[in-house]
């Protein structure tokens, strides 16, 4: 876009200097048309002249600020404002060229828009990175034209480096849908409580409609009056989300990784425990334990997962779930309640690790998340025109098939599971966690 817009002001300049020459031409053979060319010709200078003149102006500036965000959140919209303030006494147009960072690969980083004198302009952008890290941001260039003959360039020296977390917007988006008791919206079940996991809080005095199997007999009798128990919900529960830092992690679905959506999830998650008066933790594998974090319920503890889940990579090697149930035997003793974000492809993927599973489902609560293809699934259901597209989806079909297989494989063992597509990971997630909890499981 950038370099046609040059083409067009190089060939209206071009076209401009060709009919004055011709017109020149011609007049030294027809008399009357000599008078033209000349006045043309010096009403062209006098355009460029002040063209030129009005644009370089010393007292003529534009004043360039930047409104961006300190951090940025992995997978959402974030926003970014530039606003302009224009010290020229005439409307001008403006073309801003950001230097966005080379990881997003943006190619339409240019914004036209016309500046008034003395007011405040601004242009709104929205970004959505992919990747965790730091992205680099370089000069804000502003070009300003206002016959169109020429442009001046402003230039804002202010090269950014902005930090890009786990997606801390969805995080709030749950936190505050929460709050107003509106989950449902996003897709969050009311689950009904089954059973009872309440634990004793205290005694008071019976009043109409309190359930007479708390009734406290020996406290009624001690007060000659009707007692009965107070209970509260159990709280403080540990909740460990423990992240597959293996290959199997690195497999590709909509710009971002299956760890990305897993590192999500898991601070969405660990945010949610929280707010319900549990504990958080987590814990990340491959062929070692990393970036343990015990369960705590403090005002620091989203913080420091925020900031462990903000450097955490992929490996190319095989995970040990062994090594995985060892940690778990000597730093995890009390039962608890364990996300484990992971991806099995194949029924004999599953088998080699099923064992360590069954050992580590006896000591707590496991949540085995498994992703499901959506491309393979969406190939299984289309229409196949010919042989090669017969061949991928009888391919595609066995894949979903053995996937399927592999879930009806953990229920059957005992281990509970989420079997979702990435970008719904969140949602499912907090939906399995309140049903474990309605449930009392844990």
């Amino acid at each position: 876009m950038r370099f046609l817009r040059r083409l067009y002001i190089a060939n209206t300049f071009f076209c401009v200097l060709l009919f004055l020459a011709a017109c020149f031409a011609v007049s030294f053979y027809i008399e009357p048309l000599r008078f033209v060319t000349v006045i043309l010709l010096w009403i062209w200078i006098g355009l460029c002249f002040w063209d030129l003149l009005m644009l370089h102006l010393p007292r003529h500036q534009i004043k360039i600020q930047r409104q961006y965000p300190d951090k940025l959140s992995n997978g959402d919209n974030n926003s970014f404002k530039i606003t302009l303030v224009s010290s020229f006494p005439m409307a001008v147009k403006a073309r801003i060229l950001e230097e966005v960072p080379v990881l997003l690969q943006m190619r339409n980083n240019e914004f036209s828009l016309r500046l008034y004198p003395r007011k405040e302009h601004q242009v709104e952008y929205k970004l959505a990175p992919k990747k965790r890290g730091v992205y680099a941001f370089g000069k804000c260039n502003v070009l300003i034209s206002h016959l169109g003959l020429f442009e001046r360039k402003f230039i804002l020296e202010e090269e950014l480096g902005i930090p890009c977390y786990p997606s801390f917007i969805q995080m709030r988006k749950y936190q505050l849908l929460a709050t107003t008791d509106r989950l449902v919206e996003m897709g969050v079940k009311r689950i009904r409580r089954i059973g009872s996991t309440m634990e004793f809080d205290h005694i008071k005095e019976y009043v109409k409609g309190d359930e007479y199997k708390h009734m406290n007999w020996k406290a009624s009798a001690k007060y000659k009056r009707l007692m009965v128990n107070q209970y509260q919900e159990e709280k403080s529960q540990p909740i460990y989300s423990i992240i597959d830092i293996g290959r199997v992690m690195r497999m590709p679905f909509n710009e971002m990784t299956l760890l990305d959506y897993a590192i999500n999830s898991t601070l969405v998650l660990s945010n949610a425990a929280i707010l319900k008066q549990d504990r958080a933790g987590m814990l990340t594998f491959g062929k070692s334990c990393e970036n343990h974090i015990a369960a705590e319920r403090n005002n620091k503890q989203m913080k420091l997962i925020s900031e462990k889940l903000y450097g955490i990579t992929t490996y190319f090697e095989e995970s040990e779930f062994g090594n995985l149930y060892a940690f778990l035997r000597r730093k995890i003793n009390k039962r608890s309640l364990i996300f484990l974000y992971t991806n099995f492809e194949t029924l004999d993927a599953l088998n080699r690790q099923l064992p360590f599973l069954r050992m580590m489902a006896k000591s707590h609560i496991i949540v085995v998340v498994v992703f499901k293809n959506t491309e393979l699934q969406e190939m299984s259901k289309s229409e196949a025109k010919n042989t090669v597209e017969i061949y991928n989806k009888i391919i595609a079909e066995k894949l979903v098939y053995e996937k399927n297989l592999i879930i009806q494989e953990l229920n059957r063992n005992g281990l509970q599971t989420i079997y979702t597509a990435p970008e719904d990971l969140s949602i499912k997630s907090i939906n399995k966690y309140l049903e474990i909890k309605a449930r009392g499981l844990i």
